[in-house]
């Protein structure tokens, strides 16, 4: 046999003829020795993978590679090496005809691909060994496995669903919770920290004012600090009361003690909070706050302020360090003046900085400023009327004055005076509680001889007497056990009317009494505003007394006429010649102007209560009779009102004195009084002036101090002279 070439032989085509080898058909790009090793779908040699071998006797045996009985962890790598094409799809490889001869070339069906999830797969047994069979053979014994499906994986569509219905069902859920939180449960979660999470701060709310007829302040609200202490964080109070009392003013060892440690009563609480001085002004709060003391703080506060001192005081009154009415017109105001605090709630952080929250729970309140008070009260008249009194009352001891100024007409008090008065600003500093009252209202007395001007009033009305009237007068009258006598005696000669009142004769108006009756008496005392409050506006205003006709004893027919027996105030003796003076029509005398609202819109006060006591004419007679008063000086004697002329101006008024009782014990001394009206021929302002002395001084003060009073009265509010100087001419003694 010629030897074997190692050459592999080409047909027709150009393919390689194997050797008795067998043939390998190679893909483009792959052939050499180089790539001896070519790769089969399990990455194995053609040699390995059970190629062409040599056989016995030209005969070709295929032989089962060993690597092919277990898995080759290398096969996804080497698959990428080869083009990502496994061995299946390459071409088959061709097995030759025994003896090395070219035959017809079939694919041999390759073993199924072992995936990577075919592990569990059993590897094949091994062979014994022992003599080769030829490759058709064995490849007729081993049968053709199938390649095995990977197995079926779930489908990705129900996944989908499955996956989506789970999460509709989630947020149904949520959606269900959040509805019955919004509206069933809303209240109690939203109220269940609501408490700690909460800042309240009060709004305070200013109080409203008091003001003169002009709109000048006499007393209004200033913003100012309170300062106070928590005692269990004070380190040292001695040393900070040092430190704290030049700026308060008020003492180091009171300051000290009440920065003690201390508990509360009935409690076992220790104290957190002290005043240490209210109504401080801001300059002194700002130094207290930059001093930085343990345990001091300073807080907004409301200050109230009396520009004038003690101007109006005892009318006005004054105000506790919480801004409560205590006394006059801002105790009787009180609901009106103060304000209604506003609150502010909302939610702050937590910590120190306990800052709002933006955006979180926020209402406001706003506070209500208080209403003010307009008053009939001429700021300057008032001064001066008080000036006037002081001054006269500085000639007693232990005495107490009254003077009070009414428009004819309106009956709007101009002025109101008290003496003593004191520092409402510093109410404290006074001698007595009862310096702070005011005595027009509260001053009741005897009004002695200028009740006369009632009871010849009522009898001008009724008939009982006319201008003209004149009678004979006796030194004394005797009614019951107590004989009245006059101070200026007739000796029985025949008196006017307007001599009877100029001279203040007590036994000529007792003869006209008895003709006018009790009765009668009683009822003008009632119309002229006697035995009941004025209702000016004060509070606690007494309403004086009037002793009725079945309790009058014998001797009350000669004491009621002439001003005895009878509770009455200056202010209500003032109203009743007010009455005279506006042709007989009495006018409820009144405080209050207007109230203006916290928008400044003003309210007139209640109208005042009217009512007519005399006709004109008889008004207008009495006035000119009581100008007798004023004017009569000659032989035949003096009046007793001399004293209270105004120069320029006709006076018509009256002298009196009087008794003073306090609790139902009569005082010692007098109370000297006069009242009158100017200009007599047409009143405008009506004067009265009250004194009680101890010493009986009360009339040497009466007259000078309306003199005075009333002369300013006209010239400030520049009321003409009147048309004559002269006033008429009075007989007092007619033939």
């Amino acid at each position: 046999m010629p030897p074997r070439s190692e050459e592999p032989r080409r047909d027709a085509t150009g393919s390689r003829r194997g050797s008795s080898r067998g043939t390998e058909h190679r893909e483009p790009g792959v052939g050499g020795i180089s790539d001896a090793r070519a790769y089969t779908p399990r990455g194995r040699t053609i040699r390995e993978g059970g190629g062409a071998a040599r056989t016995g006797g030209g005969a070709e045996q295929r032989r089962t590679p060993r690597s092919s009985r277990s898995g080759d962890p290398f096969r996804p790598a080497l698959q990428v090496l080869d083009g990502g094409r496994t061995g299946a799809t390459r071409a088959g490889r061709r097995e030759t005809a025994a003896g090395g001869r070219a035959g017809v070339v079939r694919t041999v069906s390759a073993k199924p691909v072992r995936e990577p999830f075919d592990d569990d797969e059993e590897p094949a047994p091994r062979r014994r060994p022992g003599p080769r069979r030829p490759a058709r053979q064995a490849a007729a014994r081993r049968p053709v496995r199938k390649p095995r499906r990977p197995p079926k994986l779930a489908d990705p569509r129900r996944r989908l669903r499955l996956g989506t219905l789970l999460v509709l069902a989630l947020f149904t859920t949520i959606g269900i919770r959040l509805v019955f939180l919004q509206t069933v449960s809303t209240p109690a979660y939203a109220d269940g920290g609501l408490a700690s999470r909460l800042a309240v701060v009060e709004l305070p709310a200013p109080r409203g004012a008091i003001y003169d007829r002009t709109g000048a302040p006499l007393a209004h609200s200033v913003e100012a600090r309170y300062v106070f202490a928590d005692p269990t964080l004070v380190k040292n109070p001695t040393a900070t009361a040092r430190l704290l009392s030049p700026l308060l003013g008020i003492p180091v060892s009171e300051l000290a003690d009440r920065m003690k440690p201390r508990i509360l009563p009935g409690t076992t609480t220790p104290s957190r909070f002290v005043y240490l001085a209210r109504g401080v002004e801001i300059a002194k709060a700002k130094q207290i706050m930059a001093l930085d003391l343990a345990g001091v703080g300073v807080h907004r506060d409301e200050k109230r302020e009396v520009p004038g001192g003690d101007l109006a005081a005892n009318l006005i009154g004054f105000v506790s360090q919480d801004m409560n009415g205590l006394e006059g017109l801002e105790a009787k105001y009180d609901d009106m003046l103060e304000g209604k605090a506003g609150r502010k709630r909302y939610e702050v952080g937590q910590g120190d900085l306990a800052a709002p929250i933006p955006g979180g729970y926020s209402q406001t309140t706003p506070a209500q400023p208080g209403s003010s008070l307009e008053l009939t009260i001429d700021r300057d008249l008032q001064f001066k009327t008080q000036r006037i009194l002081s001054d006269g009352m500085a000639r007693t001891r232990g005495s107490v004055g009254a003077a009070v100024v009414i428009e004819v007409g309106t009956g709007d008090v101009l002025a109101q005076a008290s003496f003593p008065t004191y520092n409402a600003a510093d109410p404290t500093k006074v001698n007595s509680p009862a310096d702070r009252e005011d005595a027009a209202t509260s001053f009741i007395v005897d009004p002695g001889s200028i009740h006369k001007a009632i009871t010849y009033g009522a009898a001008l009305q009724e008939g009982v007497i006319t201008p003209d009237t004149a009678f004979p007068v006796a030194n004394t009258i005797t009614k019951g056990d107590t004989t009245f006598r006059d101070t200026h005696p007739a000796n029985g000669q025949k008196m006017s009317i307007p001599g009877m009142l100029a001279f203040s004769s007590n036994v000529g108006t007792i003869e006209i009494a008895d003709k006018l009756g009790p009765d009668r008496l009683i009822d003008y005392q009632k119309r002229f505003g006697l035995g009941q409050p004025t209702g000016e506006g004060m509070p606690g205003e007494a309403g004086g007394r009037l002793l009725p006709a079945d309790q009058w004893s014998d001797s009350s027919y000669g004491s009621v006429p002439i001003g005895h027996s009878v509770d009455a105030t200056p202010l209500q003796m003032a109203a009743a010649y007010a009455a005279i003076a506006n042709d007989g029509r009495y006018v409820q005398p009144h405080l209050i102007r207007n109230v203006i609202a916290p928008d400044g819109k003003k309210t007139p006060g209640a109208a005042p209560v009217t009512r007519s006591v005399l006709s004109p004419a008889n008004a207008a007679a009495l006035r000119r009779m009581l100008e007798a008063v004023t004017t009569v000086d000659g032989p035949d004697g003096r009046a007793t009102g001399l004293a209270a002329a105004v120069p320029g101006y006709r006076v018509a008024g009256k002298t009196g004195t009087g008794l003073r009782y306090d609790n139902g014990k009569l005082q010692p001394g007098e109370v000297g009084s006069f009242i009158g009206m100017a200009p007599a021929e047409k009143p405008r302002y009506v004067v009265a002036v009250f004194v009680w002395s101890p010493g009986g001084e009360g009339g040497a003060v009466a007259a000078p101090a309306f003199r005075e009073i009333m002369g300013f009265t006209l010239r400030h509010y520049r009321v003409p002279p009147s048309a004559t100087d002269k006033s008429p001419k009075f007989e007092v003694f007619p033939h």
